[in-house]
């Protein structure tokens, strides 16, 4: 992964691969609403309102994924000292915070009508609400120092600690009882949703997959662009 460590290096992938991300980010979350939206039946029990899962179920895969990835590119930062592993890691936070508040919203909406009440402090609820404070921890500490160093490494020490949390979300529905059903697509016999379901839900998950992509890539790179910038004005004012 060395290899790309050199900035100009690694924009020019990414100038190769932002098109076709965009393409599939564009076809697959089409395609995907489409046919949660339109196309499937609705829920025997749920009716309509199941329609909030195609973006709230994602949204909560999302929620976790990112933040597995800003805890790697963390350690690989700290341990390999990685010169993009930093800007990835920080470049991300902002999308996962965002995909966590998009699930805790969406969760709320389903909630009203499913369980009768837009809260519960359920052990899935409160422990993805104490994942989206992380993410405004990690964020905050990025900023917090006027040595860019220090900040990251805070930032990227908090991303290892609080990655202990991640498998308290996946597991708490069957470690505790909680309102949230257990795992009805990742089943190791069978998924327990009907095939009419399933695919615009994989669809709409692998879409969110892809807009995390391109828009990390397009974080990167405006990271890159700014710390340029700002080193030519320090070599421009030490000159002058």
């Amino acid at each position: 992964m060395h290899r790309f460590a050199n900035p100009a290096r690694f924009t020019r992938l990414a100038d190769v691969i932002l098109p076709w991300c965009f393409l599939a980010t564009v076809g697959l979350l089409g395609a995907g609403l489409y046919l949660g939206l339109f196309a499937s039946p609705p829920d025997y029990q749920q009716g309509e309102t199941v329609r909030i899962m195609y973006v709230h179920v994602p949204a909560a895969w999302m929620a976790m994924f990112v933040y597995v990835v800003i805890a790697g590119a963390s350690a690989v930062a700290l341990i390999w000292r990685h010169p993009l592993a930093h800007i990835a890691a920080k470049s991300a936070a902002p999308m996962g915070a965002a995909f966590t508040f998009l699930a805790l919203a969406t969760g709320s909406l389903w909630g009203k009508p499913m369980w009768g009440t837009w809260w519960v402090w359920d052990a899935r609820l409160t422990s993805v609400l104490i994942l989206f404070f992380i993410y405004l921890g990690y964020i905050a500490l990025h900023n917090a120092f006027e040595d860019a160093a220090r900040g990251q490494r805070a930032a990227a020490i908090l991303a290892l600690v609080g990655v202990v949390n991640i498998p308290i979300i996946k597991f708490s529905v069957d470690w505790w009882n909680t309102l949230h059903q257990p795992a009805s697509v990742t089943r190791l016999d069978a998924p327990a949703v009907d095939p009419s379901m399933l695919w615009p839900l994989l669809i709409m998950a692998v879409g969110y997959k892809v807009f995390f992509v391109t828009l990390l890539l397009l974080r990167m790179k405006s990271e890159l662009l700014t710390a340029r910038v700002r080193a030519l004005s320090l070599q421009g004012a030490a000159a002058g």
